[in-house]
């Protein structure tokens, strides 16, 4: 794009339709050309489904009665646990869960997260530093994994195995890419990798914690879900849910997150200068552009009746509903003018960042103050060693299970 196109663009900023091929559009998401279309998700919505894409209708149907989750193998979970209590925590519903967010809310508080992780958060990240200004070489995807997983093992209870270990057992078993198109037996395979890795993360780290916990309980999810009874099955299901959340999520984000800000160096910059709210406020920016997971699912268990526009939508019984959230986050109501640009300064202009990055509702990410004070803290660190660039990468790949990216190979340089 010329110079003369960018500043048309910049005066007219179209938003997403009735645009001439000709025109000039600024958009600057890195995952534009992955938006997802797979025949996974296509598939999902022959059975009568349908797809929102606006922010508003989106925040109320999360916020409504009457859904169940759908989303994350959600059902095929649910039909393999079937009433019993002990179904993980992302796939409750009602009273039950209700009572587990409340009863799992002291972990993940934004008072608790400053007072009892920070020091981690600071350590962790000053190890990865040191580490990098001693060999002058690293791949950022890698960093990034062991601080999330650092961080969220010691929220969950995992600290009784190898981290080096740990890190590489959930990326083993996380790292999908887009298998819709790969043969019966390719999927297979994968299958029975992913058999092989889910094994040996209970074995090699939720047993060990386990045990250390039936010894002496501490503050964390594994102990607490001890107290509650839960067997050794259900507790690695706990794991491996908090896992994806807190650990696989977080990594993508870091990666993200510094791609964007290192091409821009007066962001870097402003990033470094202000303070952690600051920071944050810029993170959510390229979380709104960016968000790690592109979907959320829900479906009706009964007939359901919103407002919205004037209008009233509804939704029977038995309805699958996917949100799309890259849409939603991208809606000219809460985004403003151009809404697939980075301008952090939009922040100061919605309440609520126009954003869904991390759901809404009783479902809301429960780690959403971890995931962004980590990732202020890690990036704050790395942006201040002087002669950092990125020499590689990132590969960008989708995941057809969280309709997000995959970031890998990012190699960065210092000195």
């Amino acid at each position: 794009m010329t110079q003369a196109q960018a500043a048309a663009a910049e005066s007219k900023c179209p938003y997403h339709t009735g645009v001439a091929a000709n025109d000039p559009v600024i958009d600057e998401r890195k995952t534009a050309i992955m938006a997802d279309t797979s025949d996974a998700r296509v598939k999902k919505l022959a059975g009568g489904g349908i797809r929102i894409e606006s922010f508003g209708l989106t925040r109320k149907i999360l916020r409504s009665g009457g859904m169940q989750q759908a989303g994350f193998m959600a059902e095929l979970v649910l039909r393999a646990t079937g009433k019993k209590g002990s179904t993980p925590v992302l796939f409750q519903e009602g009273d039950v869960h209700q009572k587990q967010r409340t009863n799992t809310a002291r972990f993940f508080a934004p008072r608790v997260v400053t007072t009892r992780y920070r020091d981690l958060m600071d350590r962790l990240s000053e190890g990865l530093m040191e580490k990098l200004r001693r060999n002058g070489k690293a791949d950022l995807s890698e960093m990034s994994l062991e601080m999330a997983v650092a961080v969220a093992a010691e929220i969950i209870g995992l600290t009784d195995s190898s981290l080096e270990g740990m890190s590489a057992r959930l990326n083993s078993f996380f790292t999908r890419g887009d298998r819709s198109k790969e043969s019966r037996l390719m999927q297979l395979f994968h299958g029975l990798l992913n058999n092989l890795a889910l094994l040996g993360f209970f074995w090699m780290d939720v047993k060990p914690a386990i045990r250390a916990r039936k010894t002496a309980r501490k503050e964390d999810v594994i102990s607490y879900l001890i107290d509650q009874g839960y067997n050794d099955a259900e507790i690695l299901t706990e794991c491996m849910t908090y896992g994806a959340a807190g650990m696989v999520t977080t990594r993508e984000f870091i990666v993200m997150a510094a791609w964007h800000i290192m091409e821009r160096d007066a962001l870097r910059q402003q990033f470094i200068d202000t303070d952690e709210a600051g920071r944050i406020a810029i993170l959510e920016e390229i979380l709104r552009l960016e968000p790690v997971v592109g979907a959320l699912y829900r479906r009706a268990l009964q007939d359901v009746e919103l407002e919205h526009d004037g209008k009233t939508i509804r939704i029977p019984a038995g309805t699958l509903v996917d949100m799309d959230i890259r849409a939603a986050n991208s809606d000219p109501v809460v985004a403003g003018e151009c809404p697939f640009q980075l301008k952090p300064e939009r922040n100061d202009k919605t309440a609520l960042q126009g954003q869904m990055s991390f759901g809404d509702g009783n479902h809301r990410c429960p780690g959403a103050t971890v995931a962004m004070q980590e990732t202020a803290i890690f990036l704050d660190r790395l942006f201040r060693i002087p002669g950092l660039k990125m020499t590689a990468g990132p590969a960008l790949a989708w995941n057809t299970l969280t309709v997000g990216y995959e970031l890998r190979d990012a190699i960065i340089t210092v000195g």
